[in-house]
């Protein structure tokens, strides 16, 4: 969408999915960030491990579907074969966080986490080398 790449690669459009293509995972960073700061308490107790994840899954055209919508941007994408070792799905259980750190993503939706990259980068297109 910012024009630093000709296009996106799509890597498999045959899988046993809606869409052909692969499903995962999305969790916005500061989503991310929210767990770690709660995963931080229960180690005065001992140590745990927690996935994080939104626990629905985004198909890769789902997720380009939803750049081009945000962003308003054609986003030309090129199919390409698999790649080795690609399962078709992935998608993580957070049910250990939610329960134990009381944690649940704040932006559960792949437009949001996406909205908020794109509100980022057309800020700071350089990264925050630009901020001033």
């Amino acid at each position: 969408a910012m024009g630093k790449r000709a296009n996106v690669k799509i890597f498999g459009t045959d899988y046993d999915t809606p869409d052909g293509t692969c499903i995962r995972d999305y969790v916005h960073i500061s989503d991310l960030g929210r767990a770690h700061v709660l995963a931080l308490e229960p180690l005065s107790e001992r140590s745990r491990n927690f996935n994080l994840a939104n626990g629905d899954g985004f198909t890769v055209r789902e997720v380009i579907a939803a750049a081009r919508k945000v962003t308003g941007h054609a986003i030309p994408a090129m199919e390409e074969p698999r790649r080795a070792g690609d399962p078709p799905v992935m998608i993580g259980d957070s049910r250990r966080a939610r329960e134990e750190l009381g944690w649940a993503p704040r932006y559960p939706n792949i437009e949001s986490i996406i909205q908020s990259a794109w509100d980022w980068h057309t800020r700071f297109p350089q990264g925050y080398a630009t901020a001033k």
